[in-house]
């Protein structure tokens, strides 16, 4: 038994119809490694539960296997919105997502999440960033404003399989999520993890604006104050 079927066995199950979704992946799909899979897909789910979103965004539908994961753990009321660039992949994904218990919660679109993100007029609670990864920084610089406070985005695939550690990659993938590393690594306005899960997960959170200063994140004066009962007024 290896490691990884240690954790697969100690962990909830993903259920018959993730199952039977993620062997047509293998089966009909081209780069089936694309697919969340049961460890990370559980890890989502229980993020959703954790965080209790009601607008989540995703960027990089592919089979619709993370989206479903995302919305099992979705409350009432709540609602997913997944994009995929690919026009292609619409007639496998769409069936599995419409045909799921949580068709309700899941909005489909087909299309540049660039475009299309600024025409939904959402602020979302929780995003998940799993496309281009040459656009990485172009989906976060978009999406920070649309992050409420105290939201959260997970970024999928953030050490591409260990080439981040090289000095001069000369493809663009690695050098998008180089790139992408850096800024959010040193970007004041939220708060980061790097998880070695898989290909790499990172957990970023927004800092509320009323609680941190934007250059050091700390509380502003009137707000340390209030924190230590009024006791720095004279």
């Amino acid at each position: 038994m290896t490691i990884d079927d240690y954790i697969l066995s100690h962990i909830d199950g993903e259920g018959a119809y993730l199952e039977a979704l993620y062997r047509d992946t293998h089966l009909k799909l081209l780069y089936p490694r694309m697919a969340s899979g049961h460890l990370q897909g559980r890890m989502l789910k229980m993020f959703v539960e954790m965080i209790r979103p009601r607008q989540v965004l995703e960027i990089g539908t592919y089979s619709g296997y993370s989206a479903l994961c995302m919305a099992e753990g979705l409350a009432e009321g709540a609602m997913l919105h997944t994009i995929e660039i690919n026009d292609e992949q619409e007639d496998f994904t769409r069936p599995w997502l419409e045909g799921s218990p949580y068709a309700d919660k899941i909005k489909f679109y087909i299309g540049d999440a660039l475009e299309l993100v600024p025409q939904m007029n959402l602020t979302f609670d929780l995003a998940f960033i799993d496309g281009d990864k040459r656009r990485y920084v172009d989906y976060y610089q978009m999406l920070l404003p649309r992050l409420a406070d105290g939201g959260y985005l997970i970024a999928d695939n953030t050490l591409w399989d260990g080439h981040v550690v090289e000095e001069n990659p000369k493809d663009a993938q690695t050098l998008g999520i180089q790139s992408f590393n850096d800024l959010v690594a040193h970007d004041e306005r939220v708060e980061k993890v790097i998880l070695p899960l898989r290909d790499g997960l990172t957990i970023i959170r927004k800092r509320p604006l009323s609680s941190y200063h934007p250059f050091d994140g700390v509380p502003y004066a009137d707000e340390a104050d209030q924190q230590n009962g009024g006791q720095n007024k004279q």
